[in-house]
């Protein structure tokens, strides 16, 4: 020790409790940028698109423009269409008028409800929330919902649709619910837990597509984070990825809400269940989803292998071509090519968004008057990049995925007092 520190003691005091303090410091800044590298690790544009020759360019181009202008274009299609390979995009067309009342043109910043196609986004946010250690895809709904009905369902046979439980949209609308009234998550939550809707099928029997399986999700995202859905999914993805667009569909959303219409160009009015979500309800650009496509190539959003459970197929009572991931669509071929995709419909509304990751294509079609050829033209444009061998329209599933006729599943009506 130096004579002056002996000869100071006070200010030896001081300067080691100054010392002290900064290491305090600058441990808590460490560990809170090592939290927040987790938080921020979306704060990035997606990857550069990969250069294309103007020979590729031209020629992509020139068979895709005649695949859509000499079809879908003519079939009375009103909204947007965007391909893309390897992040380029090749073809890029608005058509129609965002409200079919007035004069406002579609353009690349019209939002269109994308219905199921939600469910990825949905299925991401759950999956992310397990790599960050904060659920376990084991984990019983009862852990979150306490005195739910159905025993044995885990959060892995919701994102898979392997849980058996009753469909939403067809059990309130065959209650008593006054449709007057919006329902929300928690409503139908709570719908169930009282009312106990009959299950369609034992857990993990088998396949059976429903909606209820991500709005359930959906309120797990909020126990989980202590935030609402719609803040998360604007925090967590949509922000960080530029989505600039996009949005959860809220009550405060009405005058922003593209409107959808019926193919005779009529006005398609809301109903009672347009305030539920995860498993619809989110709006986007086709912009905004190829950014959502890109981001997929990265390990930012999920790790890899994260991403490869995500894309693989969990359903097997049935030899088929088709199957479903976690939130995903797959279309699997005997030649070895796969089809990573999602499409939906709510109202007029018709979202078909397809990824081809072995050639990097992109295709993303998205309307807001109901036109079934959405789906017919997004299938056939598979083999533009492929032998994807799709030559004909895809499933009838592949239509119906949010909007569900009332006639499908309905187990004898639950009652419940109006509200």
């Amino acid at each position: 020790m130096t004579p002056y520190f002996r000869s100071n003691p006070k200010i030896l005091k001081n300067t080691l409790y100054f010392f002290l303090l900064f290491v305090i410091i600058a441990a808590c800044n460490a560990a809170s940028n090592k939290e927040n590298s987790k938080d921020d690790s979306l704060q990035y544009y997606p990857p550069t698109p990969k250069e294309m020759s103007k020979d590729e360019f031209r020629s992509y181009y020139r068979v895709v423009s005649n695949f859509f202008d000499s079809g879908l274009l003519r079939s009375g299609f009103n909204g947007g269409i965007l391909i893309a390979k390897n992040g380029n995009i090749i073809y890029e067309k608005y058509q129609g008028k965002a409200d079919l009342r007035d004069d406002d043109s579609i353009t690349k910043e019209t939002p269109f409800h994308i219905a199921s196609t939600s469910k990825t986004f949905t299925a991401t946010a759950i999956l992310r929330l397990y790599q960050e250690h904060k659920l376990s895809l084991e984990d019983s709904l009862t852990k979150y919902f306490p005195g739910f009905p159905y025993e044995g369902i885990t959060i892995k046979l919701l994102l898979s649709h392997r849980s058996g439980l009753p469909n939403y949209l067809y059990f309130m609308s065959n209650s008593d619910w006054d449709k007057s009234v919006y329902v929300t998550n928690q409503d139908v939550l709570n719908f169930m837990i009282r009312e106990k809707p009959q299950r369609y099928y034992a857990p993990n029997q088998r396949f059976d597509y429903c909606n209820t399986n991500y709005l359930l999700l959906a309120l797990i995202i909020e126990k989980v984070t202590g935030m609402s859905y719609p803040a998360y999914m604007q925090q967590k993805f949509f922000g960080p990825l530029h989505m600039e667009h996009s949005f959860v569909f809220t009550p405060n959303d009405s005058a922003r809400a593209t409107p959808s219409f019926t193919a005779r160009n009529t006005y398609w009015n809301n109903d009672f269940l347009d305030h539920t979500y995860g498993d619809k309800n989110i709006y986007a650009t086709p912009e905004d989803l190829l950014k959502w496509d890109q981001s997929f190539y990265t390990n930012q959003v999920l790790d890899t292998q994260l991403m490869k459970a995500a894309f693989t197929p969990y359903s097997f009572e049935k030899p088929s071509i088709h199957n479903y991931g976690y939130g995903w669509r797959l279309l699997l071929l005997p030649n070895g090519k796969k089809v990573i995709y999602h499409f939906g419909k709510w109202h007029g509304f018709n979202s078909a968004f397809a990824r081809l990751t072995d050639e990097k294509a992109t295709i993303i079609i998205l309307g807001n008057k109901f036109n079934r050829n959405i789906y017919r033209a997004a299938h056939t444009c598979y083999d533009i990049f492929g032998a994807y061998l799709q030559t004909t329209p895809g499933d009838e599933d592949d239509a119906n995925e949010s909007e569900a006729p009332a006639t499908k599943h309905t187990p004898k009506a639950a009652k419940t007092k109006k509200k």
